[in-house]
């Protein structure tokens, strides 16, 4: 098994990247809003805890975030995991690190999607993308054939969301240089950093990120 983090700003592409993987190789997307509301769903002794928190209007613990992420591992089968949107900071790449540890496991590579700012809020300011299967679409760069309609499900309930917008964006880019960007010294260090042009089109950050995974040790 293969598992990876996909390392980035907002809107640097890495839920985009991570269906190519979940297509092309198999692997298993992990993304931190997914799984939050799958367990709320699910009835379990752990979905109760997300839904507590969540209803109470909380902030969901790093404990109970990687309690998930520990079911879905002892549950693993297929081809490994693409962990999207966490770790977020220093302590949860330790908790991370910690739990693979516990479970045999280990990072195989962490891949940072490096961005320009100024592009990067160009890029953001014309996204939409279809919630029934998660494509993502721009005005400029990727406008679908038909208006109004994803071009993978035939959805029209294309939708915006209210902060792709170039003032939100600073503020979300300043959070992250704060608490995420200095991951990126935390796995250099490590030595299971890449980097990856996050500005190129699709299919070349798909390449890109092919190539890094098939020099691997994991190839």
């Amino acid at each position: 098994m293969t598992d990876i983090i996909l390392l980035g700003p907002p809107g640097a592409g890495k839920g985009t990247q991570a269906r190519r993987l979940v297509e092309d190789r198999g692997m298993v997307q992990l993304s931190t809003g997914d799984m939050l509301r799958e367990a709320r769903k699910s009835g379990t002794e752990m979905g109760r805890k997300v839904a507590a928190v969540m209803d109470s209007g909380g902030l969901v613990t790093d404990e109970i975030v990687i309690g998930l992420i520990e079911e879905k591992l002892r549950g693993a089968t297929g081809a490994g995991f693409i962990f999207d949107g966490f770790p977020r900071t220093l302590a949860q790449a330790d908790a991370l690190g910690a739990l693979l540890g516990r479970l045999g496991r280990r990072l195989d590579a962490v891949i940072e999607m490096r961005v320009d700012d100024a592009a990067l809020v160009a890029r953001i300011s014309g996204r939409y993308s279809c919630p029934d299967c998660g494509a993502v679409y721009h005005d400029e760069t990727r406008p679908t054939r038909v208006a109004g309609k994803c071009d993978d499900c035939g959805s029209e309930n294309l939708v915006r969301r209210a902060d792709d917008n170039a003032e939100s964006l600073k503020t979300r880019l300043m959070e992250y240089y704060k608490k995420t960007a200095p991951l990126i010294g935390y796995y250099y260090h490590a030595g299971d950093l890449f980097s990856v042009d996050g500005l190129a089109a699709i299919d070349e950050v798909a390449g890109a990120i092919a190539n890094i995974l098939d020099q691997s040790r994991v190839a």
